[in-house]
């Protein structure tokens, strides 16, 4: 059905194949569900491309050049949704929007599951999804309003979360999967009485990936280590991947039935990492769920961690052959409720790789981007979703609209000259960030600090700088004016929010 939208103003050809009319909807139109193309006449626009999980590219890429996407293949399996990558077209997940440079954006954004992608040229902004049909949310005007009306629109129908998680130390970016019980433990004691709200174990402590037992570096176990955090006044908090498994775990040689598999039967590989591929567990059979409830249960109401940090939740949203044809996004929204309801609501729930809409009103903090690294660039690679300090800020800056629904993890801020090869402005756009995020974490061993980096991080924690938004990439920090232009298009113009 083709018909004419306006919006703000501005008319807009709209062609739908689902049932119904446009309707009138706070700050913009709700749009039929199905299949839609809005008829733009905004030319060589920029396109807003929003990536599918956690790592996936996020940001603005003029329709005239080339998809901002991951090339490598292997890589784009863990860090985007690699079925609906397109080389020669824009395409994004779950929102989209395009930018004239006039001062306004038209936003198309989908109001429900079943796998949001959207696409555009120079002449059709459009939105499917891969299973069953659901509404749109179309809008137009300034940047910073079409977005906010977005994000009350999906809070009204999947849920926000207001928790805050505080200043938060993890382990990983000092001693990532060499951690010891013996070194935490010393770790602990210096962090006693610095403002620090959690101390999070990452990857490291456990067996084998699907194997959530303390490895023999934990000899007292997780309990034990969990009691040293709480009686130093912090919450424990504990880095999980509990949707996938490693090939040579015991719980993949034990439970092959419980894992995802493909048409072909053979288990799907969801991404790479630890030198190998991984496998993600079928959430969809009953078994699998009691095995993550019970893994659940063990580490928060055994264990005593009340902060989790959940890896490569993007596993849960696979392609695979689910029970009863079970469609990926309602499977993993189903699979992180069932972590919610046996957590606790008293406990904190970060994803990392989550996927933005069924991640909604389930986990209170979502990662906005690539591992940040102690270094800004890798000279040996170009790509987006690369573990490096320049990629998280980008992915972050470009997901800060996601602030109502969940907190904006920007990962680590650091403060150590030790093993670190960032410069002091790119340590500034760091902290800077965090602070704009309202989201703290830090990975600096006290102890690695010298007396001025410890009195530095000491003076950050507790400050509570006002932040304001001035526009795209422009923003005042506590008084200060911090331009991040420089970081995401060296050369090019960044359009005003207004």
């Amino acid at each position: 059905m083709a018909s004419l939208i306006e919006l703000a103003g501005r008319t807009f050809a709209l062609v739908s194949d689902g049932p119904g009319h446009p309707r009138a909807a706070d700050g913009g139109l709700i749009l039929p569900p199905g299949r839609v193309a809005l008829l733009h006449e905004l030319g060589d626009a920029l396109f807003y491309r929003h990536g599918q999980n956690s790592w996936s590219p996020c940001g603005w890429r003029r329709l005239s050049e080339p998809p901002l996407r991951i090339a490598n293949p292997e890589r784009r399996v863990t860090a985007d949704d690699t079925v609906w990558d397109d080389p020669a077209r824009h395409h994004s997940s779950a929102v989209a929007a395009l930018d004239a440079g006039d001062g306004n954006v038209l936003l198309l954004g989908a109001l429900g599951l079943g796998t949001a992608r959207l696409s555009a040229d120079r002449d059709t902004l459009a939105g499917w999804y891969e299973h069953g049909a659901q509404p749109w949310f179309a809008a137009y005007g300034p940047e910073q309003e079409v977005f906010a009306a977005y994000t009350r629109q999906l809070s009204a129908r999947l849920g926000s979360s207001a928790r805050r998680a505080g200043n938060v130390w993890c382990s990983w970016y000092a001693y990532y999967e060499t951690i010891t019980e013996q070194q935490l433990t010393k770790d602990i004691q210096d962090l006693e009485g610095l403002a620090f709200d959690v101390v999070q174990v990452d990857d490291g402590w456990e067996r084998l990936v699907g194997d959530w037992q303390p490895n023999d570096k934990f000899p007292s176990g997780m309990k034990s280590l969990a009691d040293r955090i709480s009686d130093a006044g912090m919450t424990p908090g504990l880095w999980l991947a509990p949707f996938i498994a490693l090939p040579g775990s015991e719980f993949a040689r034990r439970h092959p039935d419980l894992l995802l598999r493909d048409s072909r039967g053979e288990p799907v590989i969801a991404g790479n990492n630890w030198g190998t591929g991984y496998y993600a567990l079928d959430l969809s059979r009953p078994a699998t769920r009691d095995h993550v409830a019970e893994l659940i249960h063990r580490v928060v109401h055994e264990w005593g961690f009340k902060y989790l940090k959940l890896d490569f939740i993007n596993a849960g949203a696979a392609p695979g052959e689910r029970a009863g044809g079970g469609e990926r996004e309602q499977t993993y929204r189903d699979a992180l409720t069932l972590v919610r309801q046996v957590a606790g609501d008293d406990v904190y729930l970060l994803g990392s790789g989550a996927v933005l809409l069924p991640s909604l009103g389930i986990l209170d903090g979502l990662r906005s981007g690539p591992d940040v690294a102690p270094m800004w660039q890798n000279y040996a690679s170009d790509d987006p979703s690369d573990a490096m300090a320049r990629n998280a800020v980008v992915n972050a800056l470009h997901r800060l609209w996601q602030q109502p629904l969940a907190e904006v993890d920007p990962d680590v801020v650091y403060f150590r000259s030790r093993l670190n090869l960032l410069t002091d402005q790119q340590l500034a756009w760091l902290r800077d960030l965090a602070d704009i995020c309202r989201f703290r974490a830090v990975s600096d061993p006290p102890s690695w600090l010298t007396p001025t980096e410890l009195d530095d991080l000491t003076t950050y924690l507790a400050a509570r700088p006002d932040v304001r938004r001035l526009d795209r990439y422009r923003f005042s920090v506590g008084g200060r004016e911090v331009d991040f232009a420089p970081v995401v298009t060296p050369a090019a113009q960044a359009y005003p929010i207004t």
